[in-house]
C-alpha cells in the first residue's frame, strides 16, 4: 500500500508564508525581505519612510512578490500594534518576525543625555520585545514560526563611542536567548542574526566618523573585505526556513571572520 501522506516541505522553502520585517526598506533590511521572497514568503515591510519603503514594495512586486508596507515607529507603541494588526489582517496570518529596525547615537558616554540613552534602548530592545510579544499569539496560532533578532559585533565587544547601542544589542542577544527557552514549546524558533561590518548607510556614517575604520576591518576580516547586504541573504533564509526547525537560541555571525581573527 502506496503511502499518500503529503511530501513535507522543502528545507528553504518560505511558500506560504508570512513575514513581517522592521526597517525592511534599506540595508541588510530589504536585504532580508529581497531574500524570504525570493524563497517563497510573501513581505510585510514595516519602516517609518514611505519613499523608500515604496521603491522596496515596488521592486518586490515587480518580482512576483504579493507584499505590503505599514508606516511603522517601532518606538510607538500604538504603531507597534497597528503594524502588527495590519500584516495579519491582510494575510490573515504571520509565521516570521524580523526585529530589524534599529539606530545608534555616537557620542562618549559622558556626552550621552539620558534622552539619547533611552531613544537607542527603545529602538533597538523595547521594539524587539514588543513586537515579538505582540506577534507571538498569531505566530502560536499559525502553528510555529521564527522569530530573527538582529544583534551586532557589539552584543559582545565595546567601543567608546556606542555605549547604549552595544547595551541594546547585548540585551537582544539575551532577549533572544529568554524568549527561545519560553516559546520552544509552541514551536516557535528565536535566533539572532550577527551581522559584522556590512556597507550601509549605517556603516557609512560610522567611515566618515571613524578615521581608519576602512582600513582596520578589511584588516581584521580574514574575507579580506567588508560585507555587502546579499552576504547575509543565506542565513537569514535559513533562521526563517523549516531548515533551522531545531535550531533556537543561537547567534549566527556573519562576519567573514571578523570576530574569531586573533
Amino acid at each position: 500500500m502506496s503511502d499518500k501522506s503529503p511530501s513535507p516541505q522543502p528545507a528553504f522553502d518560505l511558500s506560504g508564508k508570512i513575514a513581517l520585517i522592521t526597517g525592511g526598506n534599506r540595508g541588510l533590511g530589504f536585504a532580508i525581505a529581497d531574500a524570504l521572497a525570493g524563497a517563497g514568503a510573501k513581505i510585510v515591510i514595516a519602516a517609518r519612510d514611505d519613499q523608500t519603503a515604496g521603491e522596496c514594495i515596488a521592486k518586490l512586486r515587480g518580482q512576483g512578490t504579493d507584499c505590503i508596507f505599514v508606516q511603522t515607529d517601532v518606538a510607538q507603541e500604538e504603531s507597534r500594534s497597528r503594524c502588527v494588526e495590519a500584516a495579519v489582517a491582510h494575510f490573515g496570518s504571520l509565521h516570521i518576525l524580523v526585529n530589524n529596525a534599529g539606530i545608534s547615537i555616537r557620542k562618549l558616554p559622558e556626552q550621552l543625555s539620558l534622552e539619547d540613552w533611552e531613544s537607542v534602548i527603545a529602538v533597538n530592545l523595547t521594539a524587539p520585545f514588543a513586537l515579538a510579544r505582540l506577534a507571538y499569539p498569531h505566530i502560536k496560532r499559525a502553528g510555529g514560526g521564527k522569530i530573527i533578532n538582529i544583534g551586532s559585533l557589539y552584543s559582545t565587544f565595546g567601543a567608546p563611542m556606542v555605549a547604549p547601542y552595544a547595551a541594546s544589542k547585548g540585551g537582544v542577544v539575551q532577549l533572544t536567548r529568554a524568549l527561545a527557552t519560553a516559546w520552544a514549546k509552541d514551536a516557535i524558533q528565536v535566533n539572532a542574526l550577527i551581522p559584522g561590518w556590512h556597507d550601509t548607510d549605517l556603516t557609512a556614517r560610522a567611515r566618515q566618523d571613524v578615521a581608519g575604520l576602512e582600513e582596520r576591518v578589511v584588516g581584521r576580516t580574514p574575507a579580506g573585505r567588508w560585507g555587502t547586504p546579499d552576504d547575509i541573504r543565506g542565513a537569514a533564509v535559513f533562521l526563517a526556513s523549516s531548515a533551522s526547525d531545531f535550531v533556537t537560541g543561537a547567534s549566527v555571525v556573519v562576519d567573514g571572520g571578523f570576530s574569531v581573527q586573533g
